[in-house]
């Protein structure tokens, strides 16, 4: 009996590395586990490949900064990759590949996909990516460009229950596949005390890193034996060199990543290694309606978290005691000490955390789409 031809599927991101922890090990190994595809991923360099499945084809792009010419032309050469793949199914998950996509449906009669990690808009409105003078102008831009080209997609996947509502879209072609944890088999948690703290993910002003630091410093002076380790990727120089000066002189604290791209199994790692995860992101209206990807890892790791006194946050974590509630604002060091050295974490194992309750989604969305 012949072998039924394997479809092809390119997903494709603009700045994501090309290992891309959602690109890689949650959508392309899912579809390509189901024999049916042949999975190619487009995105930014990464020097860490981890992929090693033959039914996984990376295609990265060229290295460019954030804001440069180099991110102009990205798209342009995306298109390229696609003419040479020609897919029959290209998701998509960054507004600077709408275009690209709707070409490949007219030349090719592609299914596309538009992947929604983020609200872009309202990053770039609310964030510091890019210059002040511009972030309305460029947020007005895309939010225009989504809201123009959107329908001409097959599917939307959202990353966050909330980008529904925010983007008024309501659509039966919407699909929810949130940012789930997933987790190697032998991943094994090594806890040895209460002194090791995490800050993992990326690096920046809007995800509280400065904060984190302040309170695993405040923690320090009652407690010499707190460490804090620091792990992900800076994308803004300015950020990445007031980064360096918070920590000088503070070698209690550990930076890994920093000015380069971390692999996310040597985050899942670090997760296995620490004792106390650290969450907070500053109050803004691009986080408001978001869960973050790295409060499913740690609960999927069972790790006990110091979390921003955030309501939907906090109820995720609350039947499991998962997590102390912090203000960040006036965080008190003294009982969240106490805390972390007699309360007692994880009397459930956490449920409904992991990847596996999204791909049936995403597999049942992409073979219906066809």
């Amino acid at each position: 009996m012949q072998e039924m031809k394997k479809r092809r599927i390119l997903i494709a991101s603009i700045l994501k590395p090309i290992d891309d922890t959602r690109m890689v090990e949650k959508m392309a190994c899912s579809l390509a586990g189901t024999k049916k595809y042949e999975v190619v991923i487009v995105g930014f360099p990464s020097k860490n490949l981890s992929v090693t499945r033959k039914d996984i084809t990376l295609l990265p792009l060229h290295n460019f900064k954030r804001i440069s010419l180099g991110r102009l032309i990205a798209p342009i050469l995306a298109l390229q990759k696609c003419i040479k793949v020609k897919p029959d199914i290209l998701i998509v998950n960054t507004h600077e590949l709408l275009i690209v996509a709707i070409l490949n449906r007219i030349l090719f009669g592609s299914t596309i996909v538009y992947d929604i990690r983020e609200n872009y808009a309202r990053n770039i409105q609310y964030t510091t990516a890019f210059p002040k003078p511009f972030r309305a102008l460029l947020a007005g831009f895309v939010r225009l460009k989504e809201r123009c080209l959107i329908p001409f997609f097959n599917l939307v996947f959202l990353a966050e229950k909330g980008y529904s509502k925010e983007l008024n879209l309501t659509s039966k072609k919407i699909i929810v596949l949130e940012n789930k944890v997933q987790l190697s088999p032998s991943f094994k948690q090594i806890r040895s005390g209460n002194t090791r703290l995490l800050f993992s993910g990326t690096l920046a002003e809007s995800t509280g890193v400065f904060e984190s630091i302040q309170l695993a410093k405040q923690l320090h002076q009652l407690n010499h034996s707190i460490e804090l380790m620091i792990i992900g990727y800076c994308p803004q120089e300015s950020v990445y060199l007031k980064l360096i000066a918070a920590l000088e002189g503070h070698p209690f604290i550990t930076l890994i990543g920093g000015n380069r791209l971390v692999p996310h199994p040597e985050i899942l790692s670090a997760i296995a290694k620490s004792d106390f995860g650290i969450i907070y992101y500053p109050p803004s209206p691009h986080v408001e309606n978001s869960m973050p990807t790295k409060l499913y890892e740690y609960l999927g790791c069972q790790l006990p978290i110091l979390l921003q006194n955030y309501k939907p946050w906090m109820d995720l974590c609350q039947p499991y005691q998962a997590a102390i509630s912090i203000d960040f604002a006036k965080p008190d060091a003294n009982s969240v000490l106490e805390q972390m050295n007699t309360q007692s974490f994880y009397c459930e194992v956490p449920t409904d955390v992991t990847w596996a309750s999204e791909e049936p989604k995403l597999l049942n969305a992409l073979d219906n789409s066809i």
